[in-house]
């Protein structure tokens, strides 16, 4: 299961840049942009725009030669309106519909009818939002429509309209710098918050004092409404377009073949390659703000040219913008790095780049979160195991990663072999799966393991907690039948709901339906991705297909977490696999082959003799054994493995609900904004003693609590009360403790909640206890379920045992129990106070193993009362 990084899925937008153009451009570091000198409105682009001008009033002559058929145009609602081919834009559609909509629509999403006549155009920057977004291809609100379609008509808060109003920014950003400090354009992509540009100008740098003048440019570009227009290129067109810019000139040569096309679009005087879509003009684009500049790499390797990046963020209106400052400064406030440093939770140290160092307090949440998960494990069937840290290569080599991340791995050499330390951990599981011969009664078997991963990330990549290089997952993988697939996506949807219900995440959820890359029998992906249509239907949350984003080995449910913030990660994750069961050659005997074997003698036949030589011999490296004989080891190799007769291959479930526990970690501080909830906080409580003769019982409390398990600290300072007091709150303490001369007298303690000005009042310990006991995450139902299911004595009457309140209570009387024989009094005899409570609940379930002290006191008055 892959969650911290992008392996296996898309990158965002920004990340996509450095992955294309690096892998496509096999260049050798070099540097190309040459000597420079800073210069306002430089003449090459008075050259480049006559150029375009030739091109485009060539491209709109042959544009007004297509024939105008009428064609339908299906609106969202089913509603046809008739337009003309080659005439007819989205914008047009969108008056008709109404002016507000007019005003705010961004982009259109067009599923055309028909097979259109379209160029195979390659995006030489791979910068683009990706025009084939959901059903359909996304289409700039200018650009005629060419045949019967559906369309569908987004704005802003659609998040593909999101992306196209940030691209279409970056190009308004790109002629500003263009024109004030003439520079050479390298590549503008949008960003999941903004976007930005990088440009080379030789050894100058840009400062925040020039801010000021970007954004002046930038909204006096806004305020001319400049239309963008789209070109179509052949290379030659391109490679003379740009002939001014070595860097474009690189990207021309490299990424388009002979004889093929790609397309670029114009605002103002800015010309840049771009496959769109765009706005129709920049005065939509009305809000804008430089957030940042910084150095970059041409092409993301270190000895190339060094280019300055410039990042900004815009909003349709000032009010937006406004708003998300504010939210911003929210964020700065939160960010776990700040918190992490406040509350003493973790560190980085350059010694070990992109490894965390967890003090105690930042432990105690890092395990808590572990065994909050470890717990649900318990009732929802998962065993967890333990594996190794470092594999030989062949394993990564038959599981595949060798080849696509070997680069991203730690590589170590060991008696002259190569090793790779684990950067996940399902190939592991694998071989735990292949040790001996399974059955289809045995399945699912769903394996958990916590185990280190690491993953070599570049050093630019590393942030905080967020993006790390070693890390621990709740990683899962569950080995299933796939007419057990419903089923066990039904169970982990429902695990995921009930773990960010307890954090108080929202969530959406979409299917990722068969690439064109697949693998696997087309039949399988067809009933796989209806096990998950249907589980999600049955789930009964919203949502949505993304067609054709599934990873190659299988269909996948996307799961995006929102926090307190409404930012949008990607923790969660449910993928489907038919991958893995076959490059290791999984295997389990089906239901009918094992009636066939309890009505026969006969032997297995195999589907070949190989097959059955290599039973008899399981040393071989080409064996398709499922047994390991003793003193012989199964060997794994690359290639085809046969499916032995009457055997099935099972379905790999990958799950995930935290992911990266490290980055969960992050998210949660910052959600929380360092003011942790009581069951998770590493700062439950403090106790604080008035005075230093109160030192003595504050200690006995202190003590208590730490025996029973809570973070619990105890003010030896010597500051006044309201002192302590004060900096318990700015520790974010859940609970102040106070005990002075009247506590211990009365045996109690003074409690103070966070955030709360009223004092909760005078406790006993025991109710303490049981405040403390009720602030737990309550039970999943399928723990309560599992109690159901529980057997208990006869003498309990076969119930299940207390939860909630009367937990709480139960849970209180068991520790006032623990010093006393009855509850009256001193304790030496039972009277009012037993009789009272004993009517309540002395025919109740007590739990002898989890309330000990008040089982025996409930059997001890049952002998009084002759009940017992």
């Amino acid at each position: 299961v892959s969650t911290q990084s992008t392996w296996g899925s898309m990158a965002d937008p920004g990340k996509r840049v450095a992955q294309s153009t690096g892998e496509s451009i096999k260049a050798e570091v070099q540097k190309i942009g040459g000597a420079f000198t800073l210069a306002k409105k430089p003449q090459f682009l008075q050259d480049r725009l006559a150029i375009w001008q030739e091109l485009y009033e060539q491209q709109q002559k042959a544009l007004q030669e297509k024939e105008k058929k009428e064609i339908d145009i299906i609106l969202k609602d089913g509603k046809v309106l008739k337009g003309k081919a080659f005439e007819t834009t989205p914008l047009e559609i969108a008056k008709k519909i109404s002016k507000k909509l007019a005003e705010n629509v961004v982009v259109s999403r067009v599923q055309y009818l028909t097979a259109q006549e379209t160029a195979n155009l390659v995006d030489v920057d791979m910068e683009d939002a990706d025009a084939h977004n959901g059903e359909g291809v996304l289409w700039d609100l200018s650009r005629p429509l060419e045949g019967d379609c559906k369309i569908e008509l987004l704005d802003f808060s659609d998040p593909a309209g999101n992306l196209v109003f940030w691209h279409s920014s970056a190009h308004i950003l790109g002629q500003v710098l263009e024109n004030e400090f003439g520079g050479f354009l390298c590549i503008g992509p949008p960003l999941q918050r903004g976007f930005y540009y990088d440009i080379y100008i030789g050894n100058h740098t840009f400062s925040p004092n020039q801010f000021p003048e970007i954004e002046k440019a930038y909204l006096d570009a806004v305020k001319e409404g400049q239309q963008f227009q789209r070109l179509l290129l052949t290379k030659e067109q391109a490679l003379r377009l740009f002939q001014h810019n070595p860097f474009k000139q690189q990207l021309i040569s490299n990424k388009i073949p002979e004889g093929g096309m790609t397309s670029a679009y114009r605002c103002g005087n800015l010309i840049d390659l771009c496959t769109g879509p765009h706005l129709p003009s920049t005065d939509r684009a009305k809000a804008f703000k430089v957030l940042k500049a910084s150095s970059a790499y041409w092409l993301g390797k270190v000895g190339n040219d060094d280019l300055q990046r410039v990042y900004g963020i815009t909003f349709p209106s000032q009010k937006q913008l406004d708003e998300w400052v504010k939210l911003q400064e929210e964020i700065e406030k939160r960010d776990h790095k700040n918190v992490g440093l406040q509350q003493q939770l973790f560190m980085f140290q350059n010694l070990s780049p992109g490894v965390a160092f967890f003090f105690p307090h930042g432990a105690a949440i890092y395990n808590r979160l572990i065994d909050f998960i470890r717990k649900q494990y318990k009732a929802r069937g998962f065993s967890e195991v333990i594996t190794p840290n470092m594999y030989n290569s062949q394993l990564w080599m038959v599981s595949g990663h060798w080849e696509k991340y070997k680069e991203d791995m730690f590589i170590l050499n060991v008696e002259k072999a190569d090793f790779g330390l684990k950067p996940m951990n399902c190939p592991g599981h694998c071989l735990m799966f292949d040790m001996i011969q399974r059955s289809y009664r045995e399945l699912p078997i769903r394996y958990a393991d916590f185990g280190v991963l690491h993953r070599n990330e570049i050093s630019g990549a590393l942030s905080g907690l967020t993006r790390v290089r070693r890390f621990q997952q709740d990683d899962a993988h569950i080995f299933c039948r796939p007419d057990q697939i419903e089923a066990e996506v039904m169970s982990a949807l429902e695990f995921l709901r009930y773990v960010y219900e307890i954090f108080g995440f929202e969530f959406s959820l979409g299917l990722s339906t068969k690439p064109d890359n697949a693998i696997g029998e087309p039949e399988l992906w067809e009933k796989a991705e209806a096990a998950l249509a249907e589980a999600l239907n049955k789930f009964g949350r919203p949502w949505k297909i993304n067609p054709k984003d599934g990873a190659f080995y299988g269909p996948k449910i996307d799961v995006k977490l929102f926090d307190a913030m409404k930012r949008e990660f990607q923790c969660g994750t449910i993928q489907l696999d038919f991958n893995l069961p076959i490059r290791f050659n999984l295997q389990y005997r089906s239901a009918e082959e094992e009636e066939e074997e309890k009505s026969s003698d006969k032997k297995i036949v195999l589907k070949d003799k190989d097959e059955e030589a290599a039973l008899q011999n399981p040393a071989d490296p080409g064996s398709a054994s499922h047994h390991s004989k003793e003193g012989h080891e199964k060997k794994y190799e690359v290639g085809h493995h046969h499916l032995k007769q009457g055997f099935q291959r099972p379905v790999i479930i990958h799950r995930a609900i935290l992911g990266s526990v490290e980055r969960f970690t992050a998210i949660c501080c910052e959600h929380f904004g360092g003011k942790w909830p009581f069951w998770l906080s590493p700062r439950q409580a403090v106790v604080v003693p008035v005075s230093e003769k109160h030192i003595d019982f504050a200690e006995s409390i202190y003590v208590r609590l730490k025996m029973e398990g809570y973070s619990v600290e105890i003010d030896r300072t010597n500051f006044t009360l309201n002192k302590k007091i004060r900096n318990a709150q700015l520790h974010q303490y859940n609970y102040v403790l106070v005990v002075g001369e009247e506590e211990k007298k009365l045996q109690k303690v003074d409690v103070r909640e966070r955030d709360k000005s009223d004092r909760l009042g005078k406790m006993s310990i025991q109710e303490l206890l049981a405040l403390f006991a009720s602030k737990q995450p309550p039970e999943a139902p399928i723990e309560k379920e599992a109690w159901a299911k529980a057997f208990f004595a006869p003498e309990e009457k076969g119930q299940a045992p207390v939860v909630g309140e009367q937990e709480a209570e139960f849970n209180a009387l068991n520790e006032e129990l623990k010093l006393k024989t009855f509850l009256n009094g001193d304790g030496l005899e039972h009277g009012a106070r037993d009789d009272e409570i004993y009517a309540k609940i002395g025919s109740a379930t007590i739990d002898s193993g989890r309330f000990p002290n008040l089982y025996r006191w409930q059997r001890l008055l049952g002998k009084v009362k002759g009940s017992v």
